[in-house]
């Protein structure tokens, strides 16, 4: 699976920092992106997409699974 945040759409909320440290990351100015080169590994599956649907803003796409 690979996932990308929109930044466009991406409010600040962090709720996907919040979630998965190990998959996001937030910049100065509080806006979220991925890590690893937004590619999950397997055992974070269940991680992404709990922070995908706590999204407020509808800011993380799956690229591919």
């Amino acid at each position: 699976m690979r996932i990308r945040v929109v930044g466009g759409k991406c409010q600040g909320h962090n709720r996907c920092y919040t979630i998965a440290p190990e998959l996001f990351d937030v910049d100065d100015l509080g806006n979220a992106f991925e890590r690893l080169g937004g590619v999950v590994p397997a055992d974070l599956y269940d991680k992404a997409r709990l922070a995908i649907d706590n999204c407020p803003e509808y800011a993380i796409e799956v690229v591919e699974e």
